[in-house]
């Protein structure tokens, strides 16, 4: 789900706002201990804020609390994350078949805009990486909302979407993918603006495809090193 920005919200959706940040970027480390004392302290709040917000993570899977041990930053294992992109595999091609249809010309072009955002920011991180924000600057959010439909917006923008950024955020740190994520972005907007439904959405299944097999090689390097 998407969390209020800081200067919206109580003090727990500021709380929450944080955590998810440092869980999502790995400045909070998966299966990392959460120290509520350690933590309020980090974030200038009171312990009543943060245990609100805790719960909220909870709720999204980006924390789980385990008894007798408290509360941990979740563990993403390999099993975890492949049935995570086969589930984002279908459910955003679905949606990229149904925007081809729902999204105005001027949604379209709002994206190709967004796009060329991004490709600024990539030649400024020296083309090592493609990050995106959350919400309105994130190109997969946009055309989940762009299909309109209430189903594929809740399960893609609720407790899916966090551990998704999460996912994301891993492979946006390798440089060899940041340029070719960026060209596949802009052939799906292509047969998004050409009305091409099956094409956006095979266009969108290898754009995935890609990312879980960069992952699951990073992971393989990762157990490789260990």
């Amino acid at each position: 789900m998407l969390l209020k920005e800081p200067e919206q919200g109580t003090l727990a959706d500021v709380a929450a706002h944080r955590l998810a940040h440092s869980i999502v970027t790995g400045e909070l480390a998966q299966g990392q201990k959460l120290n509520e004392a350690e933590l309020a302290e980090r974030f200038g709040m009171g312990r009543g804020p943060l245990r609100e917000a805790l719960r909220h993570l909870e709720g999204m899977q980006l924390v789980k609390r385990i008894p007798n041990a408290g509360a941990r930053v979740v563990v993403l294992d390999r099993k975890t994350l492949s049935d995570l992109y086969a589930v984002r595999e279908a459910l955003e091609g679905m949606a990229c078949h149904i925007a081809a249809s729902q999204m105005t010309d001027e949604e379209i072009a709002q994206l190709s805009a967004l796009l060329d955002k991004h490709e600024e920011q990539i030649k400024q991180d020296g083309g090592k990486v493609y990050s995106q924000s959350e919400g309105d600057l994130d190109f997969h959010y946009q055309i989940v909302r762009g299909s309109r439909n209430e189903m594929l917006m809740h399960l893609l923008g609720s407790e899916q979407y966090q551990l998704l950024r999460m996912c994301r955020y891993r492979t946006s740190r390798n440089a060899q993918r940041t340029r070719p994520a960026l060209l596949q972005h802009r052939q799906i907007v292509e047969a998004l603006a050409n009305r091409d439904g099956e094409l956006a959405e095979m266009l969108m299944r290898r754009h995935i495809q890609g990312a879980w097999r960069s992952i699951s090689e990073m992971i393989d390097k990762e157990e490789k090193a260990a």
